[in-house]
């Protein structure tokens, strides 16, 4: 691989655009770009993931969505991050080959949920087909065991991932269980690899244990508060920065008890951005105009360190 820029820092978890009618809405994803880098001062993205809907999209639509997310970021975006997981290996392999054919800074892949790995070498085994289509670019894994229902550790995964993956760089790691985070990056510091954190209302918690960044769908709207709170942990301003943790989270426990989801997500987008996300696809449904009323008043009440 060639040298490249680091990943870390904020990642947003994109959601998909859509029209009313429930199509992809492309032409949207030019001011989605501007929108992250001038407004949320985020550069990186993470493309057809849980929050983008990727398992509910076709195969088409994915790399569509890709080809955009490229075109539109080309010299706006430091990565570009796609998932090109499936539960079809050949599946899989042909979203990972084309997402090398059109120059991505990297690609994920998510455990196969239906029919599950049961052990370490079976997962492994798997990423190893997907990463080896696309020689040249950065993998990652993408641990999510809330949805996929696989709980191997990562930890164990990694040991001796490199020798089957040359090109694996580390881990997008959605799940609270910090011992197993903390373990990974403690056992492989020598490494090089970036292990981001996936669980926005914890991510001070997995900065204090190493974590290199995070990839989230509150830094799609959140972002520049996030951000600060990345600059105070840094200084370091640990009071600061558990401010900007406790209200990240205080807007989060409000809106997860009234029912929060990828839906929800897009609403929210819509109404802090300005920019149309329109509806999730079925089995989704629409956020109610109660949620958005109630998440729009929330938001609006709290008053950040910064002052906005």
């Amino acid at each position: 691989m060639t040298s490249r820029k680091k990943l870390q820092g904020l990642v947003a978890a994109t959601v998909t655009p859509m029209t009313p009618d429930g199509q992809i809405n492309l032409p949207v994803i030019c001011q989605y770009v501007d929108y992250l880098v001038n407004v949320q001062n985020v550069k990186n993205v993470f493309v057809n993931g849980t929050t983008g809907e990727g398992l509910s999209l076709s195969i088409q639509e994915r790399k569509q969505l890709a080809e955009e997310w490229m075109y539109q970021g080309k010299d706006k975006l430091d990565h570009v991050i796609v998932h090109v997981g499936a539960l079809s290996l050949p599946e899989s392999q042909e979203l990972a080959r084309h997402a090398a054919a059109i120059g991505v800074g990297g690609i994920a892949v998510i455990a196969p949920f239906f029919f599950k790995p049961t052990n370490k070498d079976e997962l492994v085994a798997f990423l190893q087909k997907v990463a080896s289509e696309a020689p040249d670019i950065p993998f990652y894994y993408y641990h999510i065991p809330p949805l996929t229902g696989v709980k191997i550790r990562v930890e164990e995964l990694l040991d001796g991932i490199k020798e089957r993956i040359p090109t694996f760089q580390g881990v997008k790691f959605s799940d609270t269980d910090l011992l197993d985070f903390a373990q990974c990056i403690h056992k492989n510091e020598t490494e090089q690899l970036e292990f981001l954190y996936g669980v926005d209302e914890q991510l001070l918690g997995a900065l204090a244990v190493g974590a290199n960044g995070a990839v989230g769908s509150t830094y799609n709207y959140l972002g520049r508060q996030t951000n600060l709170m990345l600059q105070a942990f840094a200084k370091p301003d640990l009071a600061l920065a558990r401010k900007y943790q406790f209200l990240t989270g205080e807007f989060l426990n409000f809106v997860i008890k009234l029912g929060f989801g990828v839906a929800q997500t897009k609403a929210v987008m819509t109404f802090v951005s300005g920019i149309p996300m329109g509806p999730p696809r079925l089995p989704l449904l629409d956020a109610s105009e109660e949620f958005i009323v109630k998440a729009k008043a929330k938001l609006d009440s709290i008053v950040w360190p910064d002052g906005d």
